[in-house]
């Protein structure tokens, strides 16, 4: 059976003012008994819990355990003396997290504009009189009126209604409006009833109505529901990821540190130089650039973002939409149009219909109140009679949810009255006696009858929404009840279709291709929805409705969850279980919505998306917002998610495979030099230096098999790249150590000078091999600015010995037979290292899928 909260809206009759039950007791306040309770109970306002004050934003720049670590470096160093060591540090964290703020903060200010558009007045009556007051100085107790459009300021229960139908799909997921009746006697504080209630944030969709107010601010449905947000979400896949690394780091950090410690002390050296070369190590093991290599990827791809109608709250929230690999959405708006088109008018033997078109058309026309979708296409397909004039209404029956169909009575041209109805096609077949087929009115029989069920049935199966029409020629006004809906004619048959938006079979193609799997969650029967997805091109591979959600074990659910492709007449609370079924499965899950029921499934989310339309608490919840309800600029944030992800990991790769073999080299150099094998001061410009040169990594390409699978952290896969590379660059180190010592027989400056040069020249230059899986690796073309930045880091590296910094900085010149021992380095620890690469990604497609995807190079 087809939904019919859709099917029309309501209205006011042109009768007189009637009430729906005896109105309850309501004392008006008077202003001084609203400002006391306002002083005691508190505006009506609900906190803003989605959105964040510039101090926690500023705050929340500094909440990586990678930050935390640096900053720790940096006191020690402090502590020790090293200030200038430890403002290198601190400039580098200030500006990464000046960067963050910046583009976060932009981002809150555009979302508070979009919360803006909510409506701030009601209309109040106190000491016996009608006013507009700001929405936030209603208090419990309020007598406030209600017009169709408005939106409800606060909870209550109804005290008057005059075909009052309230939409309260954003809180509860219904598809339709819901009657309002008054409970004669109740009590506010007791009733149950949702029938005699308004809910905050629901919007009037036709009538009149005056409620009392029963709750406000945060006691509200509505603020229940925004409390939620402030607990705190479940670890999203891109924080589990940082968490492991920050730990890998660490634990690297520890051994090597305290073991290179422990065995200068053993070496008898001095105690401060020996704590001032493990706090350098410990700086130069630890990635520090990457809080600012991840907050310039991650804002060149907010800008980017933004180009494409996405605005992004939370920068995090790109690299987590890299990682999604299920995707889940409601069909209307995002698969649909979000719009009905009229298809056609068919009777019950198949024929064209014209004369039920027109009298829905009349229906539609002269019904009042608010005019919904379907009566929107029924007044574009049709057209006006060339004598409307001659047409008027003589009296109307509002649409009800248990009637489920409109009625209006129509003086016709010739005199006579005529009863249209049009509404639920079932509950229109009911009342009726007779049907209009070619050959005229005929008797209608279960012949008649069953070819109708099966075209409704059909309807629905191309996803079709469908009305009937019926008509009525012997009631008069004042015989007009809802009774007089018997004994119609069956006109025929309404079919409307909600068309797939322009493009949506190559947007579904290439979240397929970037490994991003679709799930419609709706609160339509599955019928529809299979349909919907049919016609777009979307494959289904299981169906789930609610009730059967409801049946089911938690593990049964959890099991079937990932093999289902369309869970339909869901609740929110069905969604919310959806999500972390999935997550528990081990995917990243992305969920679109824009209603308050969404809230909670944002929040849980690993990607909460929303819409600039949305209701304002589902934009609070959500990390990302779309300005137009696209699929499309879902797959383009996929996209620059996996660019951003893909070239942070390249740096972190680099970086800590390079740091960790300069490190492994120090730690073996104190064991035989008598002196250290570079200076702390030295070690610190090498990273600065190395660093600088890889400020370029964002604006790099990535490949586009890299492009195409989901981006996730692999801790074991960060850690196997780093003990093979790291152990091959350290292996160079000492071979340099050798060439310094035996063949130049270098003194200690030109031993540092020597080793800073080489450590930097190929830390630098291997960026061009590993930033890359494609072997050899000249296939996969870096971007102008990454190569500009590797040059001028190596050349600075050679210019330095002879610069007039040479001398304080502790460096003097080589001589030519360094040179050429140097290229011969080079280029045999590149080509080592190509090799390397080869063996390592072979050996890893021989592995499991999920590892061969987690050490992406990009």
């Amino acid at each position: 059976m087809a939904p019919l909260a859709e099917v029309v809206a309501t209205g006011m009759s042109d009768s007189s003012h009637r009430r729906t039950g005896d109105m309850p007791t309501a004392v008006e306040l008077t202003e001084a008994d609203a400002a006391e309770r306002l002083r005691l109970e508190g505006p009506n306002t609900i906190e803003d819990t989605g959105s964040r004050s510039w101090l926690r934003i500023l705050a929340a720049q500094f909440a990586s355990p990678l930050v935390i670590l640096l900053v720790a470096a940096s006191l020690v160093a402090i502590w020790v003396g090293d200030h200038v060591d430890a403002g290198i540090i601190l400039v580098i964290v200030l500006v990464s997290a000046s960067l963050g703020f910046v583009q976060e903060a932009r981002s809150e200010s555009a979302v508070a504009v979009l919360r803006a558009r909510l409506a701030v007045r009601a209309t109040v009556v106190r000491d016996g009189t009608e006013r507009d007051i700001p929405v936030s100085e209603l208090v419990r107790g309020d007598v406030v009126l209600l017009n169709a459009g408005d939106i409800v300021p606060a909870d209550g229960r109804v005290i008057e209604a005059n075909h009052l139908y309230v939409d309260e799909s954003a809180l509860t997921g219904e598809s339709g409006p819901t009657t309002k009746v008054v409970q004669p006697d109740s009590d506010p504080e007791k009733s149950s009833d949702p029938r005699s209630s308004v809910f905050f944030g629901t919007s009037v969709v036709s009538g009149l109505g005056r409620v009392e107010l029963t709750a406000t601010g945060g006691r509200t449905a509505y603020g229940h529901i925004a409390h939620r947000l402030t607990e705190r979400a479940p670890q999203n896949d891109f924080e589990r990821g940082v968490r492991r690394f920050g730990f890998l780091v660490s634990r690297v950090i520890l051994l090597l540190v305290v073991g290179v410690f422990a065995a200068d002390v053993a070496f008898r050296r001095p105690l401060i130089e020996s704590l001032l070369f493990a706090i350098a190590l410990a700086v130069g093991l630890t990635p520090e650039l990457l809080p600012a290599i991840v907050t310039i990827n991650l804002s060149r791809g907010a800008r980017a973002l933004a180009r494409n109608g996405v605005l992004v709250k939370r920068l995090p929230a790109i690299q987590n939409l890299g990682s999604v690999t299920i995707l889940c959405t409601d069909k209307t708006g995002t698969l649909t149009e979000g719009r009905l088109t009229f298809e056609r008018a068919v009777r019950a033997d198949g024929g064209d219909a014209p004369d039920a078109l027109a009298l829905a058309w009349l229906n539609s026309h002269f019904q009042a109140g608010f005019t919904n979708p379907l009566d929107v296409a029924v007044i574009a397909a049709g057209r006006a009679p060339a004598d409307l004039a001659a047409y008027r209404k003589l009296g109307e029956l509002p649409f009800d949810f248990e009637r489920r169909c409109l009625g209006t009575l129509i003086r016709t041209p010739v005199g006579s009255p005529l009863l249209v109805t049009k509404g639920a096609p079932e509950e229109i077949l009911e009342r009726s006696v007779s049907v209009r087929t070619a050959e005229g009115i005929v008797r209608l029989d279960e012949v008649h009858r069953t070819r109708i069920l099966e075209r409704i049935a059909s309807a629905a199966a191309d996803g079709d929404r469908a009305i009937a029409v019926g008509s009525r020629g012997d009631v008069s006004a004042s015989s007009l009840e809802p009774d007089a809906e018997s004994m119609l004619v069956f006109e025929g048959l309404l079919l409307f279709n909600d068309p797939p938006k322009a493009g949506i079979g190559r947007t579904l193609a290439d979240l397929a291709g970037l490994g991003v799997a679709l799930k419609v969650v709706t609160g339509d029967s599955e019928v529809v929805a299979r349909a919907v997805a049919e016609q777009v091109g979307l494959t289904v591979e299981g169906v789930l409705t609610g009730d059967e959600i409801q049946s089911m074990t938690h593990a049964s659910f959890a099991a079937r969850a990932t093999r289902t492709t369309i869970f339909a007449r869901v609740d929110p609370d069905q969604k919310l279980r959806v999500i972390r079924a999935l997550q528990e499965r081990g995917a990243v899950v992305g969920y679109l919505g824009d209603g308050i029921n969404d809230a909670p499934p944002l929040h849980v989310a690993d990607v909460g998306i929303s819409v600039d339309n949305g209701t304002d608490v589902a934009r609070a919840a959500a990390d990302i917002v779309l300005l137009q309800s696209s699929l499309a600029a879902v797959a383009q944030g996929v996209r620059e998610g996996r660019r951003t992800f893909a070239n942070t990991l390249k740096y972190i790769r680099m970086g800590l495979s390079s740091n960790f073999g300069n490190m492994l080299s120090m730690a073996a150099a104190v064991l035989f030099l008598p002196f250290l094998p570079m200076l702390p001061s030295q070690i610190l410009l090498n990273n600065l230096i190395y660093d600088a040169s890889q400020t370029a990594i964002p604006s790099d390409d990535i490949d586009p098999e890299i492009e195409a699978l989901p981006a996730r952290w692999d801790i074991r896969g960060i850690e196997r790249f780093m003990l093979l590379f790291g152990p091959i660059s350290s292996v160079f180190d000492l071979a340099t150590f050798a060439f310094l010592l035996l063949v130049l027989h270098a003194k200690e400056t030109e031993f540092h000078t020597g080793w800073f040069v080489e450590s930097l020249a190929t830390q630098v230059l291997v960026i061009f091999v590993i930033r890359t899986r494609r072997s050899p690796f000249w296939r996969s073309r870096p971007s102008g600015p990454l190569i500009a930045t590797a040059l001028a880091a190596v050349l600075i590296a050679i210019l330095l010995p002879i610069s007039p910094l040479a001398r304080t900085l502790g460096f003097q010149q080589l001589p030519l037979l360094f040179w050429i021992g140097l290229t011969a380095f080079v280029l045999a620890y590149l080509a080592i290292v190509e090799t390397a690469k080869r063996w390592l990604y072979a050996d890893e497609r021989g592995g499991d899928q999920v590892s061969t995807r987690a050490v992406q190079p990009g």
